[in-house]
């Protein structure tokens, strides 16, 4: 048997799972209603779903130190909780676009807000698309200080759990660290 082609089998259903995720994310994102305004309830809302991304990222660093393949589940946790941190923001200033007046230099539709989300996700800056008002201005220096704190817990969280598992598959003689599932 050819072990590249074994050695491929986890890798192809890591990617595939990875992109039937985001297009899943993608997808309830854009069909989402954003026409409503930002409310203390959105707030309430992109709170809790901060929460639970923390959540979440916990369950995946245990599954992380317990997968076959600790470097594949970590690429995956990484591959999926990035969207999901990303697009909770675009939701949020999607409806903050929606304020009257506008929270932004202008109207945002579900691209705009990704499109801004991303920028300051990316710190390259913003010139086209401006937050104007004090909620706006203030959901973006939350999500600034976020993507440090997402990042920099991310990549600990993450790869101290790859880490473990990597040991952990060290010392089992019948799964080297590498093999495949």
């Amino acid at each position: 048997m050819d072990t590249r082609r074994v050695r491929r089998g986890p890798l192809l259903r890591t990617v595939l799972r990875v992109a039937l995720t985001t297009a899943a994310l993608l997808g309830a994102f854009f069909a989402a209603p954003l026409t409503r305004s930002f409310t203390a309830t959105s707030a309430v809302v992109l709170s809790a779903l901060l929460a639970a991304l923390a959540g979440l990222m916990g369950w995946q660093a245990r599954a992380i130190v317990r997968a076959r393949s600790p470097r594949l589940r970590t690429a995956e946790a990484l591959a999926t909780s990035v969207p999901v941190f990303v697009l909770a923001f675009a939701t949020g200033y999607c409806l903050l676009a929606n304020n009257d007046p506008p929270g932004f230099s202008e109207r945002l539709t579900h691209v705009d807000s990704l499109y801004f989300t991303i920028t300051v996700f990316s710190s390259v800056g913003f010139g086209d698309i401006v937050p104007v008002s004090q909620a706006a201005r203030g959901l973006t220096t939350v999500q600034m200080l976020g993507d440090l704190v997402f990042l920099g817990f991310a990549a600990k969280v993450f790869l101290e759990a790859m880490r473990r598992g990597i040991e952990r598959r060290s010392h089992d003689p019948d799964h080297p660290p590498d093999a495949p599932r």
